[in-house]
């Protein structure tokens, strides 16, 4: 069996965010069975740093932090007809340090994690297999931003997402295999891009269903119920998200629980969702050593998002940490679960009344929790969701 190129748009430690928890999952199951290479982008020096607690599992590490502005990146898209995802990553150093692992390792498979970084697979590659995981169709979101925002930002939200699907279809029929966190997601990609069941497959994510242990957390009696929302706070879906459910949802929900607290809990707050500090019971507490004491200190877990891909890990964690979850139809989507038996789904008017509902009735949201961890810890394994990388990759 020969080695393992590991391409990742951001290193997949520490394991801490969406993206890089799936990365990390894979990651470690494939360097159980075989040597890997990890090549790819962190955003800081904190985060290199970071990075290199991975060195004990692999057989060598190459860390690039990622400089290059928006700005530039968009220039140069437009100068090359790429889309600015793309050209957001790309690397002279990633392309050489590919070209020369390639020549001195007997390496046989390549594994590209995100489509961006798909481009530093060579042309010719020699016979090795290319296992594509794109996670989700990301073009998609681009179309929904498109659709969604006028003037110059929608042409380039549009530009993107029609660039992006074009690229994105490209390596998918190039590629050996392709990997989507849904079955949503991949039969989406299997209808666009004209390819078969077998060249496009589902492999879901999972949950540590022991880290994620509300055990460990007792909750607070007493305490003024509290709504949690967690996630990466400059990604756009999940501003937008709480920009909304801040200023709408629980405004209605405040109407009849006028103790409720809502805490937005995740790194890196934009002004905007800073800014929401200053309404009345809102929380904005920015990076935090640990969610799951906010997790667990939930009355109800919210995921207000109008614009998701793949499947919401904050989701699955709330689930694993036996709270009540509501969701929207977009965050919902991906997750197999029953709603009204292991979470709720609502939108609108209809998220501030689930939400009413389960405060007002917490035994009923309480034994909810505890059927969707009982479901989580069935369904997302991290071992089960894995075993179906080694047929695909020769692991064993």
């Amino acid at each position: 069996m020969g080695e393992l190129m590991f391409l990742a748009h951001r290193i997949p430690f520490p394991p801490d965010r969406g993206d890089r928890i799936r990365s990390f999952h894979i990651l470690r199951h494939i360097a159980q069975r075989r040597p890997v290479h990890l090549l790819g982008f962190v955003d800081n020096e904190e985060d290199r740093k970071a990075a290199k607690e991975l060195m004990p599992m692999l057989a060598s590490l190459h860390i690039e932090i990622r400089s290059k502005s928006r700005l530039r990146a968009g220039i140069e898209a437009l100068a090359l007809g790429e889309p600015v995802s793309v050209a957001a990553f790309g690397s002279r150093r990633i392309t050489r340090m590919v070209d020369q692992l390639l020549d001195e390792r007997p390496i046989d498979t390549i594994f590209a994690y995100s489509g961006q970084m798909a481009q530093f697979v060579p042309d010719d590659r020699g016979g090795r297999r290319f296992i594509m995981d794109f996670v989700d169709v990301d073009s998609e979101k681009f179309a929904a931003y498109g659709a969604s925002t006028g003037g110059l930002m929608g042409w380039v939200h549009r530009r993107e997402a029609r660039l992006l699907a074009d690229y994105e279809n490209g390596i998918g029929r190039w590629a050996d295999v392709n990997l989507f966190v849904s079955e949503a997601e991949a039969a989406l990609f299997r209808q666009r891009a004209g390819l078969a069941a077998a060249h496009v497959r589902a492999l879901d994510n999972g949950i540590d269903a022991v880290r994620f242990d509300p055990a460990g957390f007792p909750r607070v009696e007493g305490a003024e119920p509290m709504l949690v929302f967690t996630g990466q706070m400059d990604y756009r879906p999940n501003v937008e998200a709480v920009l909304w459910f801040a200023q709408r949802t629980f405004r209605a929900i405040r109407a009849k629980h006028p103790n409720v607290l809502f805490a937005i809990v995740g790194r890196d707050p934009t002004p905007e969702v800073r800014a929401l500090a200053k309404l009345k019971n809102v929380i904005v507490t920015g990076g935090v050593p640990d969610v799951r004491p906010w997790i667990a200190a939930a009355a109800v877990v919210v995921a207000p998002l109008d614009i998701a891909r793949g499947v919401q890990n904050k989701v699955l964690e709330a689930m694993a940490m036996a709270r009540p979850v509501v969701a929207s139809p977009a965050a919902f989507e991906g997750i197999d679960a029953v709603p009204g038996e292991h979470l709720l789904v609502a939108q609108g008017n209809d998220m501030a009344n689930a939400v009413g509902h389960l405060l007002g009735n917490p035994h009923e949201g309480d034994a909810m929790g505890q059927r969707a961890r009982a479901h989580v810890i069935r369904r997302y394994n991290w071992e089960t969701q894995l075993l179906a990388l080694d047929a695909l990759i020769g692991n064993g």
